[in-house]
């Protein structure tokens, strides 16, 4: 296989749609899978282990098409009325019926959830108990990825020695360097990846919703009314801004619509479009542009998130997701591979500090910092102005920029992301008291 083509899997496997966020709507998924293998839906006991970052993105999360938070409503509603065959859009077809008769599925205290003592970033483990029999399922490594299904003692499917294995093979193209990326997508024929446009079309309605009305935390919207008022400017960098953190605000609190996710997130989605979107609002850009860029920004996130893993302390919608938007906007502007290196050194440079204590409506705050970075690295590295190497964790190269930051995640932030998770059950048993 040719990097084109593989280039093009990649974006076809990793940028999907999704309805909620990721964590919680994956758990659902698992519940769903575990109840469809035993064809019931009744259930004596039904216990779901997660892995520390799944809870920690998941605990504080609006669940659509709900008024609930967290993983527990979702682990029920999954149970209640998921399909697996819809993927991560499977809560799209929840209704008010199935709502209630998941709440009471958690008041009679047969679903259980706790945290898995694994190394293990994605991973959710779900044991089924009926009076007819059991079922067990586990996705691993991605938030759709099952690598065990059983059913009444019965291994259907047990992929979890390969799991690791098969990812290293399809993930080889992390090892190349960033500038044969570029250079493949730049010479990839436009109907090949004009599929990317649809995200670009999809965010942007998510966008607009957070616009209408306040949702959420109400960033995008409070800084779009300052624009309409004159205290902020329409400029490429407040438009990314609002756009951004105004697709966050209705995600966060639960809106049902698609987000095209990029790399097993929403918001690393929302980050790595919009702010082309706000790009191509200001300046006339031809789709075949656009979709190339868009490949640029995706495939940018999913590079860096292969180094600092896909769910981690550092907060990937600011150093993967932001990154990649920042690439795609120095190209859209016509700059070559030391502007675009440059870029990336300078959104590493200015936000790799950004930590992540899951998902909330606060997020809408960091997408709207990580816009704007990107924007900001982009306008500095087309003027040549870029961080030298030894400042800080910035190398002589792109690449080796992005090791450092690799080991600053796993070396350095490993403590720091138990010290998170442990502040927000301390947060949460003081709310629920």
């Amino acid at each position: 296989m040719n990097l084109e083509d593989v280039i093009v899997e990649t974006l076809k496997k990793e940028v999907v749609p999704a309805i909620g966020c990721t964590e919680p709507v994956a758990v659902a998924l698992a519940c769903a899978k575990a109840r469809e293998l035993l064809n019931t839906k009744e259930a004596t006991d039904i216990h779901v282990s997660v892995s520390p970052n799944i809870y920690k993105n998941g605990l504080a999360v609006g669940v659509p098409p709900t008024d609930e938070v967290g993983l527990y409503i979702a682990a029920a509603l999954g149970f209640i009325g998921g399909e697996s065959k819809k993927g991560l859009q499977l809560l799209e077809s929840i209704e008010k019926e199935e709502i209630e008769l998941a709440k009471e599925l958690l008041e009679s205290g047969k679903l259980r959830l706790d945290i898995k003592d694994t190394r293990e970033k994605v991973y959710i483990e779900v044991k089924l108990n009926t009076n007819e029999g059991f079922s067990r399922v586990i996705i691993k490594g991605k938030h759709n990825q099952f690598v065990y299904l059983e059913r009444q003692g019965e291994v259907v499917e047990n992929l979890q020695e390969n799991a690791t294995e098969a990812i290293d093979r399809g993930e080889s193209i992390y090892n190349l360097k960033i500038s044969t990326i570029i250079e493949s997508i730049e010479k990839t024929p436009h109907q090949r990846i004009a599929f990317m446009l649809e995200g670009l079309s999809m965010n942007e309605e998510v966008a607009m919703s957070g616009l209408t009305k306040k949702v959420g935390l109400g960033v995008g919207y409070t800084l779009h009314q300052n624009m309409k008022r004159g205290i902020l400017s329409y400029d490429l960098m407040n438009y990314a801004k609002v756009l951004t953190a105004a697709a966050s605000d209705a995600r966060m609190s639960g809106l049902k619509l698609p987000v095209m996710s990029s790399n097993g997130s929403g918001n690393n989605g929302l980050t790595a479009i919009l702010p082309i979107v706000a790009y191509k609002r200001i300046f006339d850009v031809p789709e075949e542009k656009l979709a190339k860029a868009l490949a640029m920004s995706h495939m940018m996130n999913s590079y860096i998130k292969h180094y600092i893993g896909r769910l981690s302390a550092l907060c990937g919608c600011g150093v993967a997701a932001g990154t990649g938007a920042g690439v795609a906007i120095v190209w859209l502007m016509g700059g070559k591979m030391d502007e675009i290196e440059g870029v990336i050194k300078n959104v590493l440079g200015d936000i790799s500090g950004m930590i992540c204590d899951g998902a909330k409506v606060g997020c809408a705050l960091k997408l709207s910092t990580s816009a704007s970075a990107a924007v900001q690295a982009a306008l500095l590295a087309i003027d040549h102005q870029i961080i030298p190497a030894g400042n800080g964790i910035i190398a002589e190269t792109a690449e080796d920029t992005i090791k450092n930051l690799k080991r600053l995640s796993y070396e350095g932030m490993d403590k720091a992301d138990e010290v998170i998770l442990k502040v927000m059950q301390k947060s949460q048993r003081i709310r629920s008291a």
